[in-house]
């Protein structure tokens, strides 16, 4: 009798992995086909539709000011963590100053965005999904449908205006409130020089890291917006199915913002190889 060849792959299960597969696939190019036409719609809304002025500031204060303690906080701890990490790495090769171009041109093309999207995505996408999820268990977007007013437009278009304008404006908070705190924990602290620091600051971290980090952020606010309201309209099953929603809003918003990170990031690193050939 020959021996199993450990390699092989029994019929069955190959089949099970197989269709665990096709079944993925045909989810994500679902989602994504969704979350194309709800964003076709809400572009639509926000042309056509001229949104209330009172929806939209509330939706502002909701989605920005609310969340401004947290990511000044996480912005601060952010920065003196990055300080503590460079600094005892480059005290050892005796290249402190070098400090200030690592922790500024790592939070403001970097760590700031990407974070910032995170903890949004945890506080605001989580509400936006719980919000919508409860009005659709309570048959409150079909009530505004009997009424002819469009549910897109109504709710979904002003929360996605707000996160896309003020995740940008959230996310530069946190950079310079990080920034601050790690030049106070180098410079106040560990006395590293404060001319080099901000010298070599200015001299590695450019105008166009910037740009790129905060032009992430439209993207991000777009995604996270996006995705939880699409999970809030299509809650089913009551308070249960409220909670599934919140998670998979929270949860595939993350991943997003984490993948288009990846991709933006190659895409601006070819930009500026291309404007900038010798």
């Amino acid at each position: 009798m020959e021996p199993a060849n450990p390699f092989t792959f029994p019929p069955g299960k190959a089949v099970g992995v197989t269709a665990g597969i096709g079944r993925i696939t045909i989810q994500t190019f679902s989602h994504i086909g969704d979350l194309s036409i709800l964003a076709f719609q809400v572009a639509r809304a926000l042309v056509r539709d001229r949104q209330r002025r009172s929806v939209v500031l509330t939706q502002l204060y909701h989605i920005g000011y609310l969340s401004l303690p947290v990511v000044l906080i996480f912005g601060m701890f952010l920065g003196l963590v990055m300080a503590v990490q460079c600094y005892v790495t480059l005290v050892k090769f005796r290249a402190e100053v070098m400090c200030g171009p690592m922790i500024n041109y790592s939070l403001v093309s970097q760590l700031a965005p990407a974070f910032t999207a995170l903890i949004f995505a945890g506080r605001v996408g989580s509400n936006l999904a719980a919000e919508l999820g409860t009005m659709q268990i309570t048959e409150q977007i079909n009530a505004l449908r009997v009424m002819g007013t469009n549910p897109i437009a109504h709710l979904v278009a002003p929360r996605v205006l707000a996160s896309v304008l003020l995740l940008p404006l959230l996310t530069a908070l946190a950079s310079l409130v990080g920034i601050i705190a790690a030049a106070v924990m180098c410079i106040g602290i560990w006395q590293v020089d404060a001319g080099g620091y901000w010298f070599q600051s200015m001299k590695f971290v450019t105008t166009w890291d910037i740009l790129c980090g905060l032009a992430k952020t439209f993207f991000f606010g777009a995604i996270i917006a996006l995705v939880s309201c699409r999970q809030g309209l299509a809650t089913q099953g009551g308070a249960t199915g409220v909670g599934q929603s919140v998670t998979r809003a929270v949860v595939e918003a993350s991943l997003l913002v984490m993948v288009v990170n990846f991709v933006l990031t190659l895409v601006f690193n070819k930009l500026w190889a291309l404007t900038h050939v010798a």
